[in-house]
């Protein structure tokens, strides 16, 4: 009886395997990531030409998949008695120059912009989630993909981190370390504890 049993379950899985569209039986892996999440401590500083920053997706073409997150200075600007309103990236070319020259934000309207655009937020811990979905809501291909977080620190000087890792992949966390630019980096301490989380 056992031995019919069995061999009836073997037929079956032989048979669902043999019509499937990709030759096997697609059941779901709970270790494979669904999202990657960036997270940091953010201080916010004094004073003007810092507190900027973005967080943002790019594929192995070095194409942005999708922003998560920029300062409103540096999509919108700030409305000063007498002046025009500017863009801050033009105003002020330092604004997180990395993503302005991938991202193209000339080329995008006011209302793209506000997809991903907020205020520059309170010191703490910030978190941002990408959920393998570009910036129309449709899945991303399988491949290498990059996350990146630039800060302006002060004027000239930012930091850069990033972190390469594959869809599909594995579950991971890392702390990451900064590629710094600029020389007066006593505005370091805006940025801390970068970490990336595949789950």
């Amino acid at each position: 009886m056992k031995k019919t049993i069995l061999f009836v379950a073997a037929l079956f899985l032989l048979l669902v395997s043999m019509t499937s569209p990709i030759g096997n039986i697609n059941i779901p892996n709970p270790f494979k990531p669904k999202s990657v999440s960036l997270s940091f401590n953010y201080l916010r500083q004094d004073g003007p030409g810092s507190n900027q920053y973005a967080v943002w997706v790019e594929n192995e073409k070095g194409e942005v998949v999708k922003t998560l997150f920029v300062t409103s200075f540096t999509t919108k600007g700030r409305l000063r008695e007498g002046e025009q309103l500017v863009r801050g990236y033009v105003k002020r070319p330092a604004c997180v120059p990395t993503w302005v020259e991938h991202a193209h934000p000339e080329l995008l309207s006011d209302q793209d912009l506000d997809a991903f655009t907020g205020a520059t937020p309170r010191s703490g811990n910030q978190t941002f989630k990408w959920d393998f979905k570009d910036a129309y809501g449709m899945p991303v291909p399988n491949g290498k993909y990059t996350i990146y977080l630039e800060a302006t620190l002060f004027n000239e000087s930012s930091v850069l981190y990033a972190h390469e890792f594959m869809i599909p992949g594995k579950r991971a966390k890392k702390t990451l370390t900064a590629q710094a630019g600029g020389n007066d980096q006593s505005h370091r301490k805006m940025v801390s504890d970068v970490k990336v989380r595949l789950r």
